[in-house]
């Protein structure tokens, strides 16, 4: 059995308004899934998320990515509540294009430190193809 690494305990809906009034909303973010070590979420490929071209946008990709790796630092810190988790630094590698549908994130740690963590995150189509691999790091500081 895997151990919980949550210091927080929030349900769906409260993860869900993280988004509210954000670039999360604004491209359909949504969680789904609050894992005993891992979050998933999901983001239409739609016209908030294409690029001219017709397919997902990486920046989308990366957007979903940092939303996930970023609120599971916070989640995953023992104070969260304390801290402001920030980005450090994020890479993507765009492995498979997407024209229609859900995409779905998949978010876990890969170091946790008290001031840095670093986290990988999978999207995958909805046929559970990997399109994006992607790593961040972040880092917490006292809130003011």
């Amino acid at each position: 059995m895997k151990k919980y690494i949550w210091n927080h305990e929030l349900t769906l809906d409260e993860l869900n308004s993280f988004f509210k009034n954000s670039m999360g909303e604004q491209l359909g973010m949504q969680f789904i899934e609050i894992g005993p070590d891992y979050l998933k979420a999901t983001m239409p490929v739609d016209h908030r998320t294409m690029q001219p071209m017709g397919f997902l946008h990486g920046g989308a990709s990366v957007a979903l990515a940092e939303s996930l790796g970023s609120v599971g630092a916070w989640l995953a810190h023992p104070q969260g509540s304390e801290r402001l988790i920030l980005g450090l630094e994020i890479n993507a590698n765009h492995l498979k294009a997407v024209t229609k549908g859900l995409v779905t994130g998949v978010a876990s740690p890969i170091r946790q430190g008290s001031t840095i963590q670093v986290w990988k995150i999978e999207i995958f189509d909805e046929l559970e193809n990997l399109i994006c691999t992607s790593r961040i790091t972040t880092m917490a500081l006292k809130n003011r």
